[in-house]
């Protein structure tokens, strides 16, 4: 029996090692295994709001891979064709806390077992269930079966009337920007809302201007831009410019993971019939969250610390009796 999911997201979630302590990984004594992965943060932050939800990837036949379905699967996401791989290990990723400002992140994904997904992997998904397709630019950088996966997963979509989110997420060093800035574009034409970091609108459009960064990415005047801009808030453009303002936060612990947060949010807010303006504030709430714990998902809220936190504008007692 078929259970019921409203969206879909399919990429690579890696086993992360990261220490609590600031400094070079070279001084570091221990660290503590967490998992990460764009699309399974996405679908996490959703899930821990009541949304139902779907990841598909494909993890190494390890202790590794059985590590990272068992915290998905605990949270409450769908996983049912995720599938196990002799073909290559699942990928890992070490974060270095130079300093409160600086971290390094090492990758150890090449020739990972996610890598060698194939289109094969959404057969029998029910598209015509889902009303949201998220999608990334990180999985089709992972090798040409994953492109190939991704633009199957988007016809699949386009062919159910299934609407597509697409938050570009650019990985420089899983492929050439020649490459990146062909392929995004692509992604980007196709979809029905472009989540897109006002770093990476620069790169896509050569512009530093909200409004013409907009214009330029909806390139069919079919589409919603949501320009992301960090401690500033977002930007939303359906044809005209809003800003929606940011959260301010005393102390930033961890910002890898709040480009998935605030998709979640932003997603949320989608599935429950809110405007596209209150779908960015929440989307900012959630990453805003998110950026305050250590890990890419630990400091995902469930719905109701999200709306608490909405409903209180973030003005907070520092401890709660």
């Amino acid at each position: 029996m078929q259970m019921h999911r409203d969206v879909l997201t399919i990429g690579e979630t890696m086993v992360i090692f990261q220490s609590n302590q600031i400094g070079s990984l070279e001084n570091i004594t221990s660290v503590s295994p967490k998992i990460g992965g764009a699309e399974s943060n996405f679908a996490i932050g959703l899930a821990r709001l009541g949304e139902s939800v779907e990841w598909i990837s494909q993890l190494g036949n390890d202790s590794f891979g059985s590590l990272i379905l068992k915290r998905v699967r605990g949270e409450g996401v769908y996983n049912n064709h995720v599938v196990f791989s002799d073909k290559g290990p699942t990928g890992l990723l070490f974060k270095e806390q130079i300093t409160t400002e600086k971290m390094n992140v090492y990758y150890y994904r090449k020739q990972s077992a996610a890598s060698y997904m194939t289109k094969e992997i959404l057969n029998n998904v029910p598209f015509e269930s889902l009303k949201y397709l998220h999608v990334t630019g990180i999985t089709p950088a992972l090798s040409d079966s994953c492109y190939e996966l991704t633009m199957h997963a988007i016809r699949l979509a386009k062919h159910h009337g299934v609407k597509i989110i697409f938050d570009p997420n650019i990985r420089f060093k899983l492929w050439s920007k020649d490459k990146a800035f062909k392929v995004l574009h692509e992604i980007s034409a196709l979809s029905d809302y472009v989540l897109i970091g006002d770093e990476e609108a620069y790169f896509l459009t050569n512009l530093q201007d909200p409004l013409e960064m907009c214009k330029k990415l909806d390139v069919n005047n079919d589409k919603v831009i949501v320009l992301k801009c960090g401690a500033n808030g977002s930007y939303v453009y359906d044809g005209q410019l809003s800003h929606v303002p940011g959260y301010p936060v005393k102390t930033v612990v961890d910002a890898v993971g709040a480009g998935d947060a605030f998709a979640a949010g932003f997603t949320h807010g989608l599935l429950q019939g809110t405007d596209i303006i209150n779908c960015a504030k929440i989307g900012n709430a959630m990453g805003a969250l998110v950026i305050q714990q250590f890990g890419d998902i630990e400091g995902l809220p469930t719905k109701d610390v999200l709306y608490a936190f909405l409903e209180n504008d973030n003005e907070t007692s520092d401890v709660v009796r």
